[in-house]
């Protein structure tokens, strides 16, 4: 038994794709089956999972000169004939650790120790070939900013269907946003809440779920703060990827489709922004690849 279905969006590719699905970094293994059967119990159908998360299926930023065997190796640990979406991770490629592994190589100095071989065009060439061997239905990047996303588009055969990026209250990027869905690219949104507890924890960032503002309207909804954060980034036209392994958040995460915000509470959540990026993995990489 199984519950309703999530809203769906049209992807450039014609396949449609769930507004709500479950991020599972930093889940662990022992408990990911169940978590995975529960959630699809409740109706969730998209699951975003990477290959630096152990779990699948995202090309990690050392694979980007092996995309095709990167792809394979996936689909083998998923037991999967073919992937629904296949993200690059982050636009930069590093040296290449051997397939399976997603270490980020540091150099000598403790920097990303990055590939300057291989370039993005190269990596997205390889990513179009798996839709035309039937590896993949619909291709896509992650962490790309407005003017890399210009750049795929113009040098792309196949147009990125989707652009997965960290947006939050806290962090909205509306410019970026908008561009994508002029191009016809869905915004996914990783972070919907700003990270929660593992960015606190990792890289000592802020999160808008204590935000007085949020506060408010969740006692005005009856709500819970998450669950605001999370209309909000529905009502703005984003996929939502919220991670959670406990049971009653996962039924939590998945009722905001039982209520609306106002456009005048849209509008006070507009003005929070703080542009700030809770994710921060230059604290590892000695460079920040947002640059």
């Amino acid at each position: 038994m199984t519950g309703p279905i999530p809203p769906t969006v049209t992807l450039n590719s014609g396949y449609e794709m769930p507004m709500m699905g479950l991020g599972v970094w930093r889940m662990e293994d022992k408990s990911m089956k169940e978590v995975i059967l529960h959630a699809i119990r409740i109706g969730y159908r998209h699951f975003d999972c990477a290959a630096k998360y152990r779990n699948e299926a995202e090309l990690w930023n050392s694979d980007h000169g092996h995309v095709l065997e990167a792809c394979k190796d996936s689909l083998n640990k998923l037991k999967l004939d073919y992937l629904d979406l296949y993200l690059i991770h982050f636009p930069i490629a590093t040296r290449h650790t051997g397939i399976g592994t997603t270490s980020s190589a540091l150099d000598d100095d403790g920097v990303l120790d990055m590939d300057t071989t291989v370039s993005l065009k190269s990596t997205w060439r390889a990513m179009e070939d798996l839709v035309s061997r039937g590896l993949v239905r619909s291709i896509g990047i992650s962490n790309y900013g407005t003017s890399l996303t210009r750049d795929c588009l113009a040098y792309s055969r196949v147009k990125p269907a989707v652009n997965q990026i960290e947006a939050h209250p806290y962090f909205q990027r509306d410019a970026l946003i908008r561009f994508c869905w002029q191009h016809r690219i869905v915004v996914t949104a990783h972070s919907p809440i700003g990270g929660g507890l593992a960015n606190v924890e990792l890289f000592s960032s802020i999160s808008c779920l204590d935000d007085s503002l949020i506060q408010r309207l969740a006692e005005k909804y009856k709500r819970t703060a998450a669950q605001i954060i999370l209309r909000w980034g529905i009502q703005r036209n984003t996929v939502i990827i919220p991670k959670t392994s406990k049971p009653e958040r996962l039924l939590e995460n998945f009722q905001v489709f039982e209520f609306e915000l106002s456009q005048e509470d849209m509008d006070l959540i507009k003005g929070i922004d703080r542009k700030h990026r809770t994710n921060q993995p230059a604290k590892f990489w000695g460079i920040d690849p947002y640059e």
